[in-house]
């Protein structure tokens, strides 16, 4: 039987730029971490670029909220549902989803459309997609894209990590490479910008992870 092929399948399946946004599903308006997202969400959708977020609420609705506040026309708030026990509220602004039973699955397709990430404050759910994208990164299964981590929040973790696992050689110095510590949204913005322009420039020969890290859903 031929499978149905649907709006996400043909947006997905196109070569473009696009960047990933994690974050807590708890945190809400007036959080100081929800405002920071929404200003980068609308620099990347004045853009005209592509984001992909779990499509729930917290700073994946600040992502795109912010990203519907500026985008002309051109640019995908893409959302990847989990479907969970609780369901939970989805966002108003998304121009395509799609949901999904398994963490596992949509973990891979986070990382199947993705040219750059930012990691947002979070608990165990943005730890788990941070640290799966950079394991991913350090084997070499996708290609080499920046992680930005957001905010102050994570930078007593790449303390722990320089000072345990790095220090201990559990994982070697050019691990680091990928990480990108980002204190405003306008620094986050300069190094998607960078990417952005490299995946332009190489055109052909860019290293697309939608080509190279094909485990589920294509």
């Amino acid at each position: 039987m031929k499978k149905r092929v649907t709006r996400f399948d043909r947006e997905t399946q196109k070569t473009e730029f696009r960047v990933a946004i994690f974050g807590s599903a708890r945190i809400k308006k007036n959080d100081p971490a929800y405002k920071s997202i929404y200003a980068l969400a609308k620099m990347i959708g004045s853009r005209d670029i592509d984001i992909v977020t779990g499509g729930g609420p917290g700073l994946m609705e600040a992502a795109s909220e912010g990203h519907a506040a500026a985008h002309k026309g051109k640019g995908h708030s893409l959302g990847l549902l989990i479907k969970l026990p609780e369901k939970q509220r989805e966002s108003n602004h998304l121009n395509i989803k799609r949901e999904f039973h398994r963490f596992s699955e949509r973990l891979d397709t986070f990382m199947q459309l993705s040219n750059a990430v930012v990691v947002a404050p979070g608990g165990l759910g943005t730890l788990l997609e941070f640290f799966y994208a950079w394991q991913l990164i350090q084997v070499r299964q996708i290609c080499d894209i920046p992680l930005i981590l957001l905010g102050d929040h994570y930078q007593e973790l790449i303390a722990w990590i320089k000072k345990g696992p790095l220090k201990h050689r559990y994982m070697e110095k050019q691990d680091m490479k990928s990480l990108f510590l980002a204190k405003t949204p306008q620094e986050a913005m300069h190094i998607i910008e960078q990417a952005h322009v490299q995946f332009k420039r190489d055109g052909k020969n860019i290293c697309l992870n939608i080509k190279k890290y094909r485990p589920t859903i294509f």
